[in-house]
This record gives C-alpha cells, sequence and structure tokens, in this order.
C-alpha cells in the first residue's frame, strides 16, 4: 500500500461509517428520543426534589439571647427573618413577610438579618437583595458579619424566621414559603397571625425551604 492509499483510508472509514449510521437512523433516533425523555423525566423530579426538600430547621434558643446584638422595641413581639443574601429563594420569604406586615399594622418589630461570610468584602451582598429588604414598612436590616448572630440564633437556613414575644420567649420558628421561591398561603405566615393576635396556632414550626447559610457546616453551634 502506498501513501496516497494510506492517506485516503481516514476518509474511508468514515463514509463507511456514516453510510452504515444512514441505514440504521430509525433504530439510533428511537434510542435518541428514548434517552431525552428519560432526561427531562429525571430533570423534572429533580427539580421537583428540590422545591420541595426543606433546610435543616435549626434549634433557635427557647429565650432571646442576652449577647444579640438585635434590639428589641419595649412591649411588643420581635420578628427576625435570616437571610443569604445570594439565596434566590429569599425572594418570596420578602413577598411574604411584606403581606404579613399589611396585616399586622405595626404591632411588631422586624429584623431581616444578612449573613456576610468571614473573609468577604462590605460589598459581597448584592445591592438589589439588600434595598428589598430595606423599602418593607418598618423593617430593619442588619448585616451579620461572619454568622455571629446566625450562630447565637442557631440558624442554618436562609429564609427562618423567628417570633419572640415581649417578653423575649420563643413563639415560632421556621419558614413562610410553601417551597422554594413560591409565593402563596402558608402555615408559617398563618402561624405567626395567629400568636400574634392571642389566638391558638396549630404549630409552632415549619420547615424552612431555602438555601444553607454555612454551606461549609460552620453555623453549626453555639458561638464561642
Amino acid at each position: 500500500m502506498n501513501r496516497g492509499d494510506l492517506g485516503k483510508q481516514p476518509v474511508v472509514v468514515y463514509c463507511q461509517v456514516r453510510s452504515w449510521l444512514s441505514r440504521r437512523r430509525p433504530g439510533w433516533m428511537a434510542v435518541a428520543t428514548m434517552v431525552w425523555g428519560l432526561l427531562v423525566v429525571a430533570a423534572v423530579f429533580a427539580l421537583t426534589a428540590s422545591s420541595n426538600s426543606p433546610g435543616p430547621a435549626g434549634t433557635p434558643p427557647a429565650a432571646w439571647p442576652e449577647d444579640s446584638q438585635l434590639g428589641r422595641r419595649s412591649g411588643v413581639s420581635t420578628l427576625v427573618l435570616f437571610a443569604h443574601p445570594r439565596c434566590p429563594c429569599t425572594r418570596a420569604s420578602f413577598a411574604e413577610l411584606e403581606r404579613l406586615l399589611a396585616r399586622v399594622q405595626g404591632a411588631l418589630s422586624v429584623h431581616v438579618v444578612f449573613l456576610r461570610p468571614l473573609g468577604t468584602d462590605d460589598d459581597w451582598a448584592p445591592a438589589a437583595a439588600w434595598r428589598e429588604a430595606a423599602r418593607l414598612p418598618g423593617v430593619l436590616v442588619d448585616r451579620d458579619d461572619s454568622g455571629g448572630e446566625a450562630r447565637r440564633f442557631q440558624i442554618e437556613t436562609s429564609g427562618t424566621t423567628l417570633l419572640y414575644d415581649p417578653e423575649g420567649r420563643l413563639l415560632f420558628h421556621g419558614g413562610i414559603t410553601l417551597s422554594r421561591g413560591h409565593t402563596g398561603d402558608n402555615p408559617g405566615s398563618d402561624a405567626i397571625l395567629d400568636l400574634l393576635r392571642l389566638k391558638p396556632s396549630r404549630q409552632s414550626d415549619t420547615p424552612v425551604f431555602g438555601c444553607l447559610l454555612f454551606s461549609d457546616g460552620a453555623g453549626k453551634g453555639p458561638l464561642k
């Protein structure tokens, strides 16, 4: 075989393979369609499972931590919502908080606490998330440097909402959305409303659908 024949071999093999595939195209198309369909079903299932999977509930203290830097207004209950500024689910929590505040008419002291992880710059938190929280009527927005407040309150998941009564006793902890990033009526908001109106509540905790505040687990355990 001469050098010219060697140079033609790849072209010949390519043409042979292409011809073989073209003769079997219907079968290959059926397999490809089946595989594509399975991938779509798997993707939808994964998204659904993720949206319905709550984060760690945390174990907030039964009494307001004495060393907390968050202020409490005398004579009223205090609500605290912890948020990861880069969690896409947080917007839904803010929307539900806004609906809740419209129904309680100021009978509440409210903090939205944004995590700023250790080693990040002052501008690490997106300005849009901060502005969205700050526009809520009567809400104080706080920056939690290194997650100190989140650790004091033993919070692990963005969107976790705590309600303490005027004496600093924990009444409720949990989420105020039904699933990740979805708004609408939910047991968390209903429970908070009942408690503020001094009505019996069916539950004092609900699942929290949000991102982890400390992806490496650094937020677990009490503040030393």
